[in-house]
């Protein structure tokens, strides 16, 4: 590794953000969610939970296999769930607050919300948002103020306004050069981590991680695993049909 490689890999391990995560909810178009972890990326959050429920699948006529084309996305950890419930247990188990956004029902505003705590926001399906079993389970729900006629953003778009207003926000703590929220230690641990799966070349072999009731604990980002698996065959993608997961 070049020293320019290794400093810009520090510089972005350093601006990383362990206490903000997203959790999308039923996300029908997969161009959705590969625009959605680009804006997570680039403010700094290192893992996203992704749910699927059954009853959602069986509406839509959906197929849940092993594979997401956005689980190749190798510095961002992605978590697959098909229990609703088992996704929050998880999410709850790292961060201390889970914020829906919703239309249907009153809410903060977006601007009002204090995103330097620990907090996992939730985005809902591109038709019917997020779920009302979703929302019952979230600890609030925020909007966002807008002036147009259209009373809904698209979700990645609304993924990305949330999390730069997140950025914002920690980056006036000092979350992103003063005081970085990984220590000294999980700095080094995630450098070795991708400094390795660099070397080996293992990077697409990095796919989303199905999480049932069963799994083991979730291991933090800086955690070394093993990034060897063998590959698995790749299916033709077609999202109007199956989501690759």
């Amino acid at each position: 590794m070049n020293p320019e490689r290794e400093q810009k890999i520090r510089a972005v391990i350093r601006q990383s953000q362990p206490d903000l995560t997203v959790i999308l909810e039923n996300i029908f178009d997969p161009l959705n969610i590969s625009a959605a972890l680009r804006s997570c990326d680039a403010v700094g959050v290192r893992e996203v939970f992704v749910v699927y429920t059954q009853k959602y699948l069986d509406k839509r006529g959906l197929v849940l296999g092993k594979r997401t084309s956005a689980g190749a996305f190798k510095w961002i950890d992605v978590y697959v769930f098909e229990d609703l419930e088992e996704c929050f247990r998880r999410v709850r188990e790292r961060y201390v607050r889970i914020l829906a956004t919703h239309l249907g029902d009153a809410g903060h505003s977006l601007y009002d919300l204090d995103l330097t705590v620990s907090t996992a926001l939730l985005f809902g399906n591109e038709d019917e948002g997020v779920s009302p079993e979703a929302l019952a389970l979230a600890d609030g729900n925020f909007v966002i103020p807008q002036s147009g006629f259209a009373e809904s953003l698209n979700i990645s778009v609304a993924c990305a306004v949330s999390l730069f207003e997140a950025r914002r926000q920690r980056a006036a703590k000092g979350f992103y050069d003063r005081e970085p929220r990984l220590n000294s230690a999980q700095q080094e641990q995630l450098f070795n981590r991708w400094a390795g799966m660099l070397k080996e070349k293992s990077w697409h072999r990095r796919l989303a991680v199905p999480v049932g009731k069963d799994s083991a604990p979730l291991l933090p980002v800086f955690v070394e695993r093993d990034e060897h698996a063998p590959p698995k065959k790749q299916a033709p993608q077609n999202p109007l049909t199956k989501f690759e997961l």
